[in-house]
């Protein structure tokens, strides 16, 4: 099997150690809304047939237009951002790549395992994670300067200002989104690689067909084509977010980062912090390269009073 990298969730383990029912925790070790988009009934038939040819070009239409994807760029629907991740490294001769850290550790597994060396050099392959995961660091047009660049916008939904996905249309870019985090349905297991329409089909040939399933690809296109719930759910959670942060500064933790689906926290020890919101049945994220880095997600509606009693 397979060895988990340090991510977010596992809410497993934390019962196995802290004890409590699933229905008693509140996980805000992701990044991934609280508040998801409405599960609303489906059509009979994409449970019970293999999706269409109609249904992706239906996707991929809604996401050209939410995205304001380039018309030299192509899209790929995929079975989550991170199946692309694992892929992308095999699009070129493996070489020297580089991953700005601290950031989300999938990439750097992913090019390892290709046979890829981490440098410092930013000319030959690149990795920008926009907004960074943790620290919530926005890239600009001038960092997009590799040659073959991965530019990973899972949480980018948040402020569309800041995307880079102008940079889709150019040779040896791709630019990947998550469905999971902004629209809250991380379950549905649906992400999207933009950029080199070569490379783009190459990914489409590693994936095989049907890949994405039928209920994702009519989920996904009705809340891209959403554009009023996606606005209203920015303006929540810039609100919810400094909700938090004035709820921690309070509680002794200092800002350091993040993003309005998560926030970074500088503490005096992230590991007792973590365990004593453990002990409340609350799942916190703390990292193996830092003793004072407590991340959380925001808490659903119904959760902030069993989190500041926690605190």
């Amino acid at each position: 099997m397979t060895q988990q990298r340090d991510h977010g969730g596992g809410l497993d383990a934390a019962i196995s150690r802290f004890g409590g029912q699933r229905h008693e925790w509140i996980d805000l070790s992701t990044g991934i809304n609280p508040v998801p988009y409405s599960i609303s009934e489906l059509d009979h038939e994409c449970w019970t047939a293999l999706p269409d040819k109609k249904a992706f070009e239906d996707l991929i239409e809604a996401a050209c237009a939410f995205w304001d994807v380039p018309e030299q760029a192509a899209l790929l629907p995929a079975p989550g951002a991170s199946a692309l991740i694992a892929q992308i490294p095999a699009l070129a001769s493996p070489g020297t790549v580089h991953i700005p850290a601290p950031t989300y550790n999938e990439h750097a597994a992913a090019f390892e395992a290709y046979g890829w060396r981490q440098s410092q050099d930013e000319k030959n392959a690149c990795v920008l994670v926009n907004p960074n995961n943790p620290t919530g660091h926005w890239y600009s047009d001038q960092d997009v300067t590799a040659s073959f660049c991965i530019i990973d916008e899972s949480f980018a939904d948040i402020a569309p200002e800041h995307s880079l996905i102008s940079h889709a249309a150019k040779p040896g870019v791709i630019v990947l989104k998550s469905f999971g985090k902004f629209w809250g349905l991380a379950g549905l297991r649906l992400g999207f690689g933009i950029g080199d329409p070569n490379m783009i089909a190459r990914l489409n040939t590693k994936l095989g067909p049907w890949a994405v399933s039928g209920p994702a690809l009519a989920l996904g296109a009705r809340a891209l084509r959403d554009t009023n719930w996606a606005q209203k759910t920015r303006k929540r959670l810039s609100q919810d977010a400094e909700r938090l942060d004035k709820m921690m500064i309070k509680s002794g933790a200092n800002i350091t980062g993040g993003t309005t689906l998560f926030r970074l926290y500088e503490v005096g020890d992230a590991s007792a912090w973590h365990e004593r919101l453990a002990r409340s049945h609350i799942l916190s994220r703390i990292f193996p390269y830092s003793n004072t880095w407590l991340r959380l997600g925001l808490p659903g509606p119904d959760q902030w009073s069993r989190l500041e009693q926690a605190l």
